[in-house]
């Protein structure tokens, strides 16, 4: 499991006293004002930074760190992740988990057959999807369309019966239609 949870990337500055406009990478955007500090993935190391103000615009957060005050010293990072450390992380409810620890997880049928490995998460709004990559020793990977035999799986209790997050393992019903037989 990650260590360190992105909640954010920087898109761009906004205005030229040091502040960021953040696209956030959570569920919950007002999760950042209670946020006090935050890591900066600057491409070589994490930076620690503490948050003094927090805006919200349109669908982005605009920050501003303490130190900073100028539009060059943030220029650079464009485009760099914002994370948290697991302690700081919102906590998960039942049946919730972070993308961060389901990507690698295996995902079999029902009926024990290994499908593949969850490669994505696609967030689309009305539910998850689950991006997974079929393994070449599964019974259905001829049945698979494609070259990169990736199958989109909805993340529904319908098709996702169980997620064991100790053994790594999701089991899934294969919905008619989701691969042609």
């Amino acid at each position: 499991m990650e260590d360190l949870l992105q909640v954010g990337a920087i898109a761009a500055t906004h205005g030229i006293r040091g502040e960021v406009k953040v696209f956030p990478m959570t569920d919950d955007v007002n999760r950042f004002k209670k946020l006090k500090k935050i890591l900066l993935d600057t491409g070589k190391d994490y930076r620690e930074l503490e948050i003094i103000q927090v805006k919200f615009f349109k669908n982005l957060v605009i920050l501003k760190f303490k130190g900073i005050d100028n539009i060059n010293e943030v220029e650079k990072y464009k485009g760099k992740g914002l994370f948290v450390t697991r302690d700081l992380a919102v906590k998960c409810e039942k049946d919730e988990y972070f993308i961060a620890d389901l990507i690698g997880i295996q995902v079999v049928t029902q009926t024990g057959d290994v499908l593949g490995e969850l490669k994505d998460v696609l967030q689309t709004g009305a539910n998850d999807v689950y991006m997974v990559q079929i393994s070449p020793e599964s019974p259905y990977a001829a049945k698979v369309a494609g070259k990169k035999k990736e199958l989109l799986l909805p993340a529904i209790h319908e098709c996702v019966q169980k997620i064991d997050m100790e053994a790594r393992i999701m089991q899934i019903h294969l919905m008619p239609g989701l691969i042609e037989v």
